[in-house]
């Protein structure tokens, strides 16, 4: 297999628009759920197959495939925390978990894990410079709090634990256009509230119903943003996350595409365990791949159509992928595995950044960064972000550029809970790393001793099929230990400052 680390624009969507001579790109930064980069139907393509060694899900993707077509597709980027929330933490602010505030998925029970209202977020800067920002969609980045416009003091549910959340104004950062909610998993009965705190039901498919606002806020259609100036739309699809269990969680039409597809038909990655009862899942999953697709589509359309297209960055990418019964885990996320663990990131920026595949590890710290330093902010990048700015191997325009030689992996779980159930801390489960060739998870049990050891050859292995046994391989082991080491010192990651690692290690030799 050869690897061209520098072929052509990927698109996470990312999208950057011109109108009135305007000078700076606009960016649309799109990124469903839970949507995994194997289920892209590009991959099968012949251009494309040979960088990664596997087969694409028989997904019907084609706006996308014809995106990547005029892309950068990244082959390799990963969600360095492949949860929901420290997903976002990290997006918006080029900070590693422990410093975004948000180390676990956001809920009632967890008030520590919330979005630092004082961290300087990609909006703040873009909104500082100039721009006109607007959300749309799934935030969970904050806890929950009593703060329901329509009922002061109360949460937005009687859900208990609740997970939901309204986002006052004062935590925004930046966004001036809000269309938002927490977290709901009711696909075709959503709910958001307006940047004025009014809430909205609007009795449909919410892809289709974000697309909707996304394209009002493209026409400015009601005041959606300044005239004139640039703008930052992110724009957060629920779908493809679960549930996936019936037509009340996706749109018939795509699910008549695979209805009458077998499990053997549908299951093409031999690392895939049917027997699961999760099994079944698979053709709403697929599904609701293709509503994003369709959506998707119909919002490349319209910026084509309002002359938008040439000066806007658009990426497409997502928080994390799913396992979908792949090594017989029924956790669709926070693992290792590539399922999970790689994501789409696919970036188009016309007569800007050309057309190829790239296999740079690209991890979710480095996106803060970079997209500010394509949209001409490099210099204002805050140095509170984390992440390497990557765009001198988008744009391949000469600038040196501190390519990762490895991305790190975080799992944590629950820290200890008082008396009323509330969650302090976090307990640092597992750290890993994934370099050109091998992705190594080590997992640690309550008592810090060593719980497991995953060792895979990406390239020999990419279905990751075979554990390469560490104690059998200790020069290998040893190897991608010093090379975790690094990147446990470089994000000053609480296994490197507590020496977790060095203690498993010394125990373990």
């Amino acid at each position: 297999m050869t690897i061209n680390r520098y072929i052509a624009p990927a698109s996470g969507l990312l999208l950057v628009a011109c109108s009135g001579g305007q000078d700076r790109p606009n960016v649309i930064y799109v990124f469903p759920d839970q949507f995994r980069n194997q289920a892209l139907g590009f991959w099968n393509g012949e251009e494309y197959a040979e960088h990664v060694g596997w087969k694409a899900d028989p997904v019907h993707t084609p706006n996308l495939d014809r995106f990547a077509d005029e892309s950068l597709v990244f082959s390799r980027a990963v969600s360095t925390c492949p949860l929901s929330s420290p997903y976002r933490g990290m997006f918006l602010t080029g900070m590693y978990p422990e410093r975004s505030g948000v180390t676990l998925n956001c809920m009632a029970l967890r008030p520590e894990s919330t979005l630092n209202p004082d961290a300087e977020c990609i909006s703040d800067v873009f909104a500082a410079n100039g721009y006109s920002c607007g959300y749309i969609g799934k935030l969970h980045a904050e806890t929950p709090m009593k703060n329901d416009p329509a009922n002061p003091g109360h949460y937005v549910s009687d859900r208990d634990p609740e997970w939901d959340a309204y986002t006052p104004p004062e935590r925004r950062h930046g966004f001036s256009y809000w269309y938002s909610y927490g977290t709901f998993d009711v696909h075709k009965n959503p709910h958001y509230w307006d940047t004025d705190g009014v809430r909205h039901d609007p009795g449909e498919y919410s892809v289709k119903h974000e697309t909707d606002k996304a394209i009002e806020f493209l026409r400015n259609q009601n005041g959606e943003r300044k005239a004139g100036a640039p703008f930052l739309l992110a724009l957060a699809y629920n779908p493809p996350h679960s549930p996936y269990e019936s037509l009340d969680d996706c749109m018939e039409e795509d699910y008549n595409l695979y209805k009458d597809k077998s499990l053997s038909e549908l299951y093409v990655r031999p690392n895939a365990d049917t027997t699961l009862s999760k099994a079944d899942a698979i053709r709403y999953y697929f599904a609701n791949v293709t509503g994003v697709d369709r959506e998707f589509g119909r919002l490349l359309d319209e910026l084509k159509a309002l002359g938008l297209d040439k000066n806007t960055i658009v990426v497409f990418t997502s928080d994390h992928g799913e396992t979908m019964c792949s090594q017989g885990t029924t956790d669709p996320k926070n693992s290792i595995y590539t399922e999970s663990f790689n994501v789409p990131f696919i970036i188009r920026y016309p007569g800007k950044i050309a057309h190829r595949i790239d296999s740079t590890l690209l991890s979710t710290t480095d996106i803060m960064p970079t997209v500010l330093a394509l949209a001409g902010l490099g210099d204002k990048i805050p140095d509170t972000a984390e992440g390497r700015d990557l765009s001198p191997v988008m744009l391949q325009d000469g600038r040196p550029c501190d390519v990762p030689e490895a991305a790190l992996y975080i799992r944590n779980l629950d820290g200890p809970k008082d008396e009323n159930g509330m969650v302090h801390g976090i307990f640092p489960e597992a750290r890993g790393i994934k370099t050109q060739r091998y992705s190594m998870e080590i997992a640690i049990g309550k008592d810090f001793s060593l719980k497991r050891v995953l060792i895979f050859d990406d390239l020999e292995d990419p279905y990751q099929i075979n554990n390469i046994p560490y104690r059998e391989n200790p020069e290998l082991f040893r190897e991608l230990c010093g090379v975790l080491a690094g990147k446990l010192k470089e994000s000053d990651d609480i296994w490197s400052r507590e020496g977790i690692l060095e203690k498993i290690l010394e125990n373990n030799q």
